[in-house]
């Protein structure tokens, strides 16, 4: 079996929900147009990560920004995988959710690891949840869920029957980094590539691009490099720079499930 994924590498502004849908639903357009099955975009793109306009501004899911994805996963014949802030009465969460082409909500997950900046903008998730499509078996988690020290987290997903785990993000990095720089070597590929190679799950993981405006990291840019691991290889990477927003095509065969716990015994490579 199978998939087309479209990676999403989205120009994010902070406090602009509005002009992000606007690129993001041409982005799931295009991803229609070019027959993926499957269009992954960054974490909380209705205001950007951390800024403050969400304390307030935040919408429940079901809701009016859930909404309109939902609508476009219709309207385009795709699933839709995406990030945003969540309300839920007193608190915020960072959400990511999977809605398939009949537009229905199938999988729903708040962040677990959050980093300390986060606290007070979000709220802990205590979920972990496989979907089963007809591509195979689909999990959710969200950027720093995927730091080296919290990869059991994926690895609890790969054990549940994960065979493809998505991941919208926004890795951040210093103003001063261009793209003649490798700042994701030991942050982001060695752990998603022992992700992969756990059980043989496919890992994708999209981010942001643009510079941050408002909130604990004002002044601290997204400049992309999304990444798709599968095992050993390297699917796709993105490219590096804080206005490349790009929508990048990958297509695979889906891995078998191992879960029940199996681990395939393989050793983080380096990269």
């Amino acid at each position: 079996m199978r998939i087309k994924i479209g990676m999403g590498q989205l120009l994010v502004e902070g406090a602009e929900p509005g002009r992000n849908f606007d690129r993001a639903r041409k982005m799931i357009a295009d991803a229609s147009v070019a027959n993926c099955n499957l269009i992954l975009l960054p974490e909380t793109i209705d205001f950007g990560w951390t800024h403050p306009s969400g304390l307030k501004e935040s919408k429940p899911i079901p809701g009016e920004f859930s909404e309109g994805f939902r609508q476009w996963a219709k309207e385009y014949n795709i699933y839709i995988c995406v990030g945003l802030t969540e309300n839920s009465g007193d608190q915020n969460f960072n959400t990511a959710l999977l809605i398939n082409p009949a537009g229905e909500i199938i999988l729903k997950y708040r962040k677990i690891n959050l980093l300390e900046v986060e606290f007070p903008f979000y709220g802990i998730g205590n979920q972990l949840k496989v979907v089963q499509t007809e591509f195979g078996n689909i999990g959710l988690n969200i950027c720093s869920d995927n730091y080296s020290d919290a990869l059991d987290l994926g690895r609890s997903l790969s054990r549940m029957g994960a065979q493809i785990l998505l991941s919208p993000s926004s890795w951040t990095v210093d103003y001063s980094v261009t793209e003649k720089d490798d700042p994701y070597r030991e942050k982001w590929k060695q752990p998603l590539m022992a992700l992969s190679q756990f059980n043989g799950m496919a890992v994708i993981s999209t981010t942001s691009v643009g510079y941050i405006v408002g909130g604990p990291y004002e002044g601290k840019k997204m400049i992309g490099r999304s990444l798709a691991v599968l095992g050993d290889e390297i699917l796709a990477e993105g490219m590096i720079n804080e206005f490349a927003g790009e929508l990048k095509m990958i297509e695979f065969e889906v891995p078998a499930s191992a879960g029940k716990g199996i681990n395939t015994g393989k050793k983080l490579k380096k990269t």
